[in-house]
């Protein structure tokens, strides 16, 4: 009987211990992992509100163009000298400081 009671209280102690390493594992996973993405999806977003006519960019697809006119949701891009494509404006990579200059 003596060595249930202590099998019984050895028990109720490693179910705390095992929640405890559940929550920091938790909490190690959104710090590393969730945290970051969605800060940098925030950045994305941001820098998808701020182009304008003119400004470089790049598609999802990998196409370098120039933006020549800017809807709600898409915009005209400029490729080549008189080729221009319509495409969503979710699927744009702003080319950063140096891509924004003018030339």
């Amino acid at each position: 009987m003596n060595l249930l009671n202590i099998l019984l209280q050895a028990q109720q102690g490693n179910s705390w211990s095992g929640m405890l390493l559940i929550l920091a594992m938790i909490v190690v996973f959104y710090f590393f992992m969730i945290r970051p993405q969605s800060k940098k999806q925030k950045e994305i977003k941001k820098a998808r509100e701020a182009l304008k006519s003119g400004d470089k960019i790049v598609t999802a697809g990998g196409i370098h163009g120039r933006i020549k006119d800017i809807s709600e949701t898409t915009m005209n891009v400029e490729i080549a000298p008189n080729v221009s494509i319509k495409i969503d404006k979710g699927s744009v990579y702003p080319l950063g400081e140096e891509g924004t200059a003018k030339k």
